[in-house]
């Protein structure tokens, strides 16, 4: 069902810290980061079948991650998932993304989710059901699994939470090693709750690490193709960087225009 954490507007230099596992079914195949065609540029995973994502950055530093959500029944869909989060990612800030979100959830229909988004300033999880509700994230620890944002009833969020505030994690180097280690967590013979999960033709396929703070030469992008108790962290930052500093690059010449508008208004 997928589980994602951020550490929100704690650590001053990384406001968004990241930590995902990503649930599918084993034959479900999928290609690692690289960086999407168009404009804004986004760093993402691919998803062979639907062409769509599960988590990404674009070059405005905004997160979009999303996670199924357990209903009774399906609500039956027109549209993956996968391409939902994809769109929302072309986005320019987290409030235009969510925007854009509530716009693609009116016009297709999509099986349930939770959908991140968050950039500097502010962060929000929709949880789309038979009802969209936009939750606005606190600063803190934020974790969403199959059920809403922190939800006391979801075992392996709480379990994500205990884990996670052990210790004060008050730079990104501390979060993402406490992290990778907790996201990697082994199923128990016992069968409860746990960050990996294993079974016959469904489990955690991958696992997400990021860092994203004001400059782009300190974001960091780790993926793990497998379970991260199987499959090593691989490192994506410079593919990151590439794409906020061509972000910034481009911020600064609409900057100035404006500014010189000012000016002549002035």
């Amino acid at each position: 069902m997928c589980l994602l954490a951020i550490q929100y507007r704690v650590v001053s230099e990384s406001p968004i810290l990241v930590a995902a596992n990503r649930e599918e079914f084993f034959d479900r195949r999928s290609t690692g980061p690289s960086i999407q065609a168009g404009k804004p540029r986004i760093l993402c995973p691919t998803d062979q079948r639907s062409g769509g994502t599960w988590l990404g950055v674009n070059q405005h530093g905004v997160f979009v991650g999303i996670c199924n959500r357990r209903t009774l029944e399906p609500l039956g869909s027109n549209r993956s998932r996968g391409l939902l989060c994809k769109e929302v990612l072309r986005g320019s800030d987290s409030q235009s993304c969510m925007e854009r979100a509530l716009e693609e959830l009116d016009k297709h229909q999509f099986e349930a989710c939770n959908l991140v988004v968050a950039d500097r300033d502010r962060g929000y999880v929709i949880h789309h059901e038979y009802e969209n509700e936009v939750v606005e994230m606190r600063a803190g620890l934020n974790i969403v699994g199959a059920r809403n944002l922190n939800d006391p009833r979801d075992e392996r969020v709480q379990l994500a939470s205990r884990l996670l505030t052990l210790q004060t994690l008050d730079s990104p180097v501390k979060f993402l090693a406490v992290a990778s280690r907790v996201f990697a967590r082994s199923p128990t013979p016992t069968g409860r709750a746990n960050m990996v999960m294993r079974g016959a033709d469904y489990g955690t396929v991958s696992s997400t690490l990021i860092a994203l703070g004001a400059k782009p030469r300190d974001a960091i992008y780790q993926y793990s193709d497998g379970p991260a108790d199987e499959a090593r962290y691989e490192d994506y930052s410079p593919l990151l960087r590439d794409i906020l500093s061509r972000g910034l690059r481009e911020s600064k010449p609409k900057a100035a225009t404006v500014s010189s508008g000012f000016d002549v208004l002035d």
